[in-house]
């Protein structure tokens, strides 16, 4: 899919400044207690997802975020299909102050390629 250049420009940044976590990290992450949240659209996540993963799409994880995931350490794992809306959603959380919102590198496909 092709993006628009502030788009990509917006998740280029986001990825630069929060950490990406490398997929064949996540389930030992979750067995830890991370949390796996798949911000794609509820259409998306029912088409296949991250097994345990919540999902909470990135048009309402602002409004929503906090009642679902209320505790600011709480280690999130953010996934779209690649890396974009990932990222940003990372980032965001971050802005928001939860301390250990990370995304996971390549996304859903990646972690599907395992």
């Amino acid at each position: 899919m092709a993006y628009t250049e502030k788009f990509q420009a917006l998740a280029d940044a986001a990825q630069a400044r929060v950490q990406g976590v490398a997929p064949a990290d996540v389930a030992a992450m979750m067995a830890r207690g991370a949390v796996a949240l798949d911000i794609r659209d509820p259409d998306e996540h029912a088409k296949g997802h991250i097994p345990g993963s919540l999902n909470l799409s990135r048009g309402k994880l602002e409004m929503n975020v906090e009642g679902m995931l209320p505790d600011l350490d709480t280690e999130i794992l953010c996934y779209c299909n690649a890396y974009n809306r990932g990222a940003l959603s990372a980032a965001t959380l971050q802005d928001m102050g939860y301390r250990n919102a990370r995304f996971i590198a390549g996304g859903l496909n990646a972690w599907k390629a395992l």
